[in-house]
């Protein structure tokens, strides 16, 4: 276990795992004990109080003293820090009194509508950049900068340029996430190996197979990996553009409940985020490996085409949401109707193509 790049086992994996969390936990609760403060059966002198008329100020700051030095203490108060099971008993309080899944589910589709916008434009830019030496040389260098740019700097001009609704959050985010995208996807362009290339063009390929049949699997299959590390930035923006405008969300929500002492409530928040930061990258390794098998296994397997037409459906419909609003008028009703009927077929297909992939490689 203390070999340089060593390997543990799955068990050790788990075990440690689990004693890590709970240090942590410990050590969590700890502090918020150490911040505490106690809370006193305290009432100061009432002024109204005939007894106390004809005191003067000495007496009545000695009777107010001698009052907070017998007061008995009834609690602690964690407005710091509260402790791990103050977090986890806000989450009914959350659910009842914040409308909590409202506000995730206004954050998480805000959040999906920037990246499908980031990777359409990156896709767009980082095509022309990578793939034709004209506009490599006249735009990498140039873009490659925009990285250091300080994104939160931005708000203002966003709020210019797009207003305070939701269509600036969503523009914002997807800046933040493209000035990193782009110079990612030059990347995976330069790094698709000469051999496979070289292979192509031996067997007779076009520019436009090698683009279909070499480029865009390599690069998609290395994309991948690249969107979970983007993950974590696009829930830091997301929160900034939601904190500017309190028309709802995790950021809109995490800003009144501050402004409330609602720390309990606000770690409740957080640890939410966290918990879909996490399934978002659980999401992302599942797609990978469905839409790029050959990184996975060595020989085909049964249930992949189901799932891969079923998952390539969800993309679909989610893109055709975005778009449809933008040059169709459709009722918002109808629009979730529609889509939530389709959506559930390509569930129902990718569920099925699941079952067969499980039984073929059981059989492995």
């Amino acid at each position: 276990m203390f070999d340089l790049r060593g390997q543990l086992t799955q068990t050790q994996s788990i075990a440690l795992g689990i004693i890590g969390g709970t240090v942590l936990i410990a050590l969590w609760w700890v502090l918020a004990e150490v911040l505490a403060v106690p809370a006193l059966d305290y009432r100061a002198p009432n002024l109204d109080d005939p007894a106390l008329q004809n005191l003067n100020r000495d007496s009545l700051l000695r009777a107010d003293s001698i009052l907070f030095v017998n007061a008995r203490q009834v609690g602690k108060i964690y407005k710091i820090l509260p402790t791990p099971m103050h977090v986890v008993q806000a989450y009914p309080k959350l659910l009842e009194e914040d409308n909590m899944v409202k506000h995730t589910l206004h954050s998480v589709w805000l959040n999906l509508k920037g990246y499908f916008w980031a990777i359409l434009i990156s896709f767009l830019i980082g095509g022309l950049i990578g793939f034709i030496p004209l506009f490599n040389g006249l735009f990498a260098k140039p873009v490659d900068a925009m990285r250091y740019l300080p994104i939160s700097a931005l708000t203002g001009l966003f709020m210019l340029w797009f207003g305070l609704g939701d269509g600036m959050k969503v523009a914002f985010l997807a800046f933040g996430i493209l000035v990193y995208m782009i110079p990612v996807i030059v990347q995976r362009i330069r790094e698709v190996e000469d051999v496979h290339l070289q292979t192509s063009y031996t067997l007779g390929a076009g520019n436009w197979q090698t683009l279909r049949a070499v480029y865009l699997p390599s690069v998609f299959s290395k994309f991948m990996e690249d969107l979970r590390v983007l993950t974590a930035i696009s829930w830091t923006y997301i929160i900034i553009a939601e904190i500017l405008n309190n028309t709802g969300g995790l950021g809109s929500l995490i800003y009144w409940l501050a402004r409330r002492d609602k720390t309990d409530k606000v770690f409740a928040v957080l640890l939410l985020i966290i918990l879909i930061g996490i399934l978002q990258d659980r999401l992302f390794v599942y797609l990978d490996k469905r839409l790029f098998p050959h990184k996975y296994y060595k020989t085909k397997a049964d249930g992949l085409k189901e799932v891969q037409t079923g998952i390539y459906i969800v993309f679909g419909v989610f893109a055709l949401s975005i778009l449809l609003p933008l040059f169709v008028s459709i009722p918002g009703d109808l629009l979730v109707q529609g889509a939530g009927l389709v959506f559930l077929a390509a569930v129902g297909l990718i569920v099925m193509g699941e079952l067969k992939l499980w039984k073929s490689l059981e059989g492995v």
